[in-house]
């Protein structure tokens, strides 16, 4: 007996066919509204139950799918608290229950922005509806525990729909659907058993596939991340790492938590002990899981974790976020903003646990994690100070990773600054002529070879109250440090001896140099290229030209070592000038030094040709005056 129909009204059906056509990205996500439906009606009963002996269900409480093929209909099943006539005209026969008309010219304004219209269309339960995108029509039959009587509502998610009476053997609910030719796809067992483990595997009620008699559960109902963790061995952790993961390797570190107060969550966060493959792909996306009440929502939640953790792992499970009705699409709302920080919180309390517990595993994650967690000193101002504690740094001294701290209790007397070194590697750096009177003084340097230092030093001008002093910018005064070498207290050279030196490399040079000085800091190379004090370091230079091809870094500052004895027997022939072949080997020799000091920087000389007759010049020059006589 047909108890009525009703049609949808105008504006309604407007809203509708904005859901079945234009809400969802992916329709496979209606088996995820439709189980996460029926699993809500499980829990109900559950809870009333436990007060009320009456509704408790007479077998397991359960989840079923069936297909008929021939038929094709696909039927999800649940024995949780059901529904009544006025139940289901309540929860399917209406939506956008606060203001339909408003509703609609808010979706007219926000036509253009995506993204807004998903949001809007978020403040309305229309998530069951997500079925029409499958299916050209719907039944729902339903009984309410303790009650006897059972309803048939039916649609076409177009016209409006009908409610009848029906029968049903339990309290429960049948949602029947009836496919549209291009979603035979949802009739296979192994499609719905995909769908079940990407969406539902960890809700707690067990979901079944019927074949005839024969029954399968397809979801695993174990959200390892709901139990205590007294009760979860390490194998278990490690087990559900690789598989949430997609990984081989064990975790280096697995942070399992529950947050209670403004926001409730629970995380089960995992540091890899290897580098991920797509740890440096450009959309640098985390792949943390966002569940919901054990639903699984989405892997691509920017908002969750920031990019430069993107290599935690793991799920975050919280009943307490605002989302769109398609659950792809988080709400920006301060919950997000405040798990957020609470995992960043977490894991950068647990990385310096680490870092103090156990050093030579530390460093093993900072060589393979580290230049990801110095994109945070760039990006993210309020943690700038604890990512920088946990940050390592190459030592030129002791030839091993340390950290801030460590460089400045290790610093010298009469030291005030931490001097460092930008370099394409700790390799290049260990042999940059740039070094070479810290070396002799013993002197520590830290090595910057990643790009983003580049970017995030500029931020933190100093640590501790000590400045950052780039190793090859600027003049440096080093003779205040006492040095190693045995001909430390030698009388000390006066630079006005080399001006005619100076002067006659000045000019060959041009403006190719800002500047010619004698240098404090070199000890065996004859010449090196330095910065000027607000100048950018060679790395920065080649970060630029990376960019912009056409990018012309400004002249540097050569550097002589006036102890070198080619230096000296340079200055020597300067202030000589007796003949015209020593002359031209001064004037050659500039040009040398300089595209000398070029090629240590990793840079080729701009006049390959010119370079080349230079050398042999002053090759010839050298075999000839010291070849044999006959």
């Amino acid at each position: 007996m047909t108890i009525e129909n009703r049609a949808f009204e105008a504006d309604t059906s407007k809203i509708l066919d904005i859901v079945i056509h234009s809400l969802y990205s992916n329709r496979e996500i209606f088996m995820r509204e439709l189980i996460s439906n029926a699993s809500d009606a499980l829990d109900k009963r559950r809870f009333v139950a436990s007060t009320d002996q009456s509704l408790q269900a007479e077998e397991e409480l359960q989840i079923q799918i069936k297909v008929d093929k021939k038929a094709k209909t696909l039927t999800i099943s649940d024995n949780g608290i059901g529904m009544d006539a006025d139940d289901m005209v309540s929860s399917l026969g209406t939506i956008a229950r606060s203001g339909t008309k408003n509703f609609i010219e808010q979706i007219k304004s926000s036509q253009k922005d995506d993204k807004n219209t998903l949001s809007l269309i978020g403040q309305f339960g229309v998530g069951f509806y997500a079925a029409f995108m499958v299916a050209d029509s719907v039944d729902v039959i339903s009984r309410k525990a303790a009650n006897s009587d059972a309803f048939k509502w039916h649609s076409d998610g177009s016209t409006g729909y009908s409610l009848d009476s029906a029968t049903r053997a339990e309290a429960g609910t049948d949602i029947i659907l009836y496919l549209k030719k291009d979603a035979k796809e949802f009739l296979e067992e192994q499609r719905i058993s995909y769908l079940i483990k990407k969406y539902s595997d960890h809700l707690s009620s067990p979901i079944y596939w019927l074949d005839g008699e024969a029954s399968t559960m397809l979801n695993s109902a174990s959200a390892i991340w709901t139990r205590p963790k007294s009760e979860i061995t390490e194998e278990q952790y490690n087990a559900f790492y690789q598989q949430a993961s997609a990984a081989y390797d064990t975790p280096y570190l697995t942070m399992h938590n529950v947050t209670e107060g403004v926001t409730n969550f629970t995380s089960l966060l995992f540091v890899p002990s290897t580098r991920p493959m797509d740890l440096f792909n450009p959309e640098r996306k985390s792949r943390l899981q966002l569940y919901i009440n054990r639903v699984f929502i989405t892997d691509e939640c920017e908002d969750l974790v920031p990019n430069w953790l993107r290599f935690v792992r793991g799920v975050v499970d919280t009943p307490d976020l605002d989302l769109n009705v398609s659950r792809e699409m988080l709400q920006q709302v301060p919950a997000i903003n405040k798990i957020k920080k609470a995992i960043i919180k977490r894991v950068l309390s647990e990385l310096k646990k680490q870092a103090s517990k156990n050093q030579e595993e530390y460093q093993k994650f900072w060589l393979d994690f580290g230049l990801v967690v110095k994109e945070g000193l760039y990006e993210d101002a309020d943690f700038r100070e604890k990512i920088l504690e946990l940050c390592r740094f190459y030592s030129c001294r002791k030839g091993d990773y340390i950290s801030l701290a460590d460089y400045v209790a290790g610093m010298k007397e009469q030291q005030e600054e931490i001097y460092y070194l930008s370099s394409e590697s700790v390799e290049q750096a260990e042999i940059s002529p740039h070094i070479e009177g810290f070396k002799a003084r013993d002197v520590d340097v830290i090595v910057l070879s990643d790009p983003i230092d580049e970017f995030w030093l500029p931020l933190i001008p100093e640590f501790e109250g000590k400045k950052f002093k780039s190793a090859s910018r600027g003049a440096l005064d080093l003779d205040k440090f006492k040095s190693d070498d045995a001909d430390d207290n030698k009388e000390k050279t006066d630079p006005s001896e080399f001006d005619l030196l100076v002067a006659r490399i000045k000019t060959n040079l041009g403006d190719q140099i800002a500047d010619v000085r004698l240098s404090s800091t070199l000890t065996e190379s004859a010449a090196c290229l330095v910065a000027d004090e607000n100048g950018m370091d060679i790395q920065m230079e080649r970060l630029m030209k990376s960019h912009n091809k056409d990018f012309q870094g400004a002249p540097r500052v050569l550097e002589l070592n006036p102890d070198h004895e080619l230096v000296l027997a340079l200055n020597k022939m300067a202030h000589e000038k007796s003949a015209s072949t020593e002359s031209g080997l001064v004037d050659d020799a500039s040009f040398l030094l300089f595209d000398q000091a070029q090629i240590m920087e990793g840079r080729i000389p701009s006049d390959l040709t010119s370079f080349s007759k230079r050398m042999t010049r002053i090759m010839s020059s050298s075999i000839l005056t010291n070849a044999p006589t006959k």
